[in-house]
This record gives C-alpha cells, sequence and structure tokens, in this order.
C-alpha cells in the first residue's frame, strides 16, 4: 500500500477529505493517504512541503505561488475551491477601533511572514489606499490561538482570518469583525511536490478522482449542515451561508486567474519576477 502524506487547515472546507478518508476509499484502491492538519495555515504547509513532510497540501493559491517562485519544488495540480476566501478582518472585543481607518498603521497579527494573513493584509491595505511602506507593520502570532492572545493582549491590533472560521470567536465575544476582505481569486488549490508528481502520477489521479467526486455531490449530502456545524462548533445558519456561497471545483486553475494573481504580487512587491503558467501549474489528467 503506497503512503502519502497530506496536509490542509482543520477548517469546514476540509470536510470532503475527512468524509473521503472516514470511508477508506483510498484504501480500497490500495493508497494510505495520512491527513495532518497544519494549524499555522499556508506558511506551516509551505515549509511541510519543502522538507517533504507532505506530499500534497491543500493550500491558498497566492501562498503556494509566492513560495514555489521563492524555490519550493512544487506544481498546483488543481484547484480545490473555486470561489474566494471571505476574510474577516478583527480585533479584540473590547478594542477602541471601530473602522478599517482607524486600522491604519497599527499592527497586523500573521501567522508568519508568507502566510495567507500577511497577504492579504497587503490587499487590505491597497483596497483602502494606505501606504504599503507606513502603514502596516506585523506580529508573528503562529496561528489561530495565537492571534486571540495576541490581540487581546494588545501585542497586535487587527487580525485577517476566514470569516466563518472565526465566527464562534466572534459569537463568544473574544474578537469584534470589523469588515470583510474576500481574496481576489479562487481561494484554495491542490499543489503536490515535484517529485511525488513525477514518481505517482497514478496514485495522484486517483486520489484527485476520489476527492473531486465528493466534492462534486458535496452540498447534498443528507445534513451536511448540521454535520460541519457540529465538527466545526459553528452556528447552523452560518454554515448555510457558507454552503450557498462557496463552489468547489474538479478542474485545474486557468493561465488568465494565475497570471492575475502574479501581477497583484508583484504590483504589491510580494514576489520579485511573474513566472511562466507552466512554472507554477502541472496537469495531471
Amino acid at each position: 500500500m503506497k503512503k502519502v502524506n497530506i496536509g490542509g487547515v482543520p477548517e469546514h472546507f476540509n470536510l470532503a477529505w475527512y468524509l473521503t478518508l472516514k470511508n477508506g476509499e483510498y484504501k480500497d484502491q490500495n493508497i494510505n493517504l495520512r491527513w495532518h492538519d497544519y494549524y499555522g495555515g499556508t506558511g506551516a504547509m509551505n515549509k511541510a512541503l519543502r522538507n517533504g513532510d507532505i506530499d500534497i497540501a491543500v493550500i491558498l493559491t497566492e501562498g503556494i505561488i509566492k513560495d514555489i517562485i521563492a524555490g519550493n519544488s512544487s506544481k498546483i495540480v488543481q484547484t480545490y475551491v473555486q470561489t474566494p476566501l471571505i476574510w474577516g478582518i478583527h480585533v479584540a472585543h473590547n478594542s477602541n477601533y471601530k473602522t478599517i481607518e482607524d486600522l491604519k498603521g497599527t499592527k497586523a497579527a500573521i501567522s508568519r511572514y508568507g502566510s495567507g494573513s500577511h497577504l492579504m493584509a497587503y490587499i487590505n491595505a491597497q483596497n483602502n489606499n494606505w501606504n504599503l511602506e507606513k502603514d502596516l507593520d506585523f506580529e508573528v502570532i503562529q496561528n489561530l490561538n495565537g492571534a486571540v492572545e495576541g490581540l487581546t493582549n494588545g501585542n497586535a491590533d487587527y487580525f485577517l482570518w476566514e470569516k466563518y472560521t472565526t465566527k464562534p470567536l466572534v459569537d463568544n465575544g473574544i474578537f469584534r469583525r470589523i469588515d470583510d476582505c474576500p481574496s481576489p481569486w479562487p481561494c484554495f488549490v491542490i499543489a503536490v511536490r515535484n517529485e511525488f508528481i513525477e514518481n505517482n502520477t497514478e496514485e495522484l489521479k486517483t486520489i484527485l478522482n476520489i476527492i473531486n467526486t465528493t466534492t462534486q455531490e458535496f452540498k447534498n449530502i443528507p445534513s451536511i449542515d448540521r454535520m460541519i456545524a457540529n465538527r466545526y462548533e459553528q452556528q447552523i445558519e452560518d454554515v448555510q451561508e457558507w454552503l450557498a456561497i462557496t463552489e468547489w471545483s474538479q478542474s485545474n486553475i486557468d493561465e488568465q486567474t494565475i497570471m492575475s494573481v502574479q501581477k497583484e504580487l508583484k504590483a504589491l512587491d510580494i514576489i520579485p519576477k511573474i513566472v511562466n503558467y507552466r512554472d507554477l501549474v502541472h496537469d495531471v489528467q
């Protein structure tokens, strides 16, 4: 049986992976797929891909593009979630900050440099015409628990994280959400180490076929809203709203989207250059 390591954030987006693993669908195809939760998000998964700790990552589009350009020997093989990620802009519940403009020049909590929370702070700054050199400052907090501690203690002032993941913290009076900041592109892709692609093409095809079959049918799974609400401690109405606006993908990311993401990252000085589509993307099928 072929052992394959895969990583992702422990969030509702990845429930389809949990269900296929629970059903033993990979083992039925002689693949021992081992899931690893990455609470540190995209930055932590990029490091794991580079180190060979995982073979596959379900990862933020902008984060993996930046890291491949920076030398991560991996490729995007598919879009996983087609719709943008809705990032909530959060402050501590008792914070004096009330508006986006109040946050100008204050300190953003980020999981690590190069992470989604880091890159989206730049997007938010650009959206609000801030000076990207003077009006941005960062505090590395590792993960969501670190953000709770950092904002509560005043080590950082605001934090961008997926809106529905952080909603329980808002409901419980720990965070207050000031606004939303959608990513300007499909949010999650599936990235794979080049070495794994070269040596395990058939296994990779099998894994993608299994997950794609489930994501195609995901919204029609009986009581899926209750399952998500219970597993991720969310309100059922929030889950239903999230399901209504979220679309999964079963195809690869297109060249126009790849170029659009790169142009945005280059304009923000996050990447040093724009590379060819084939430097970032591999077609498995």
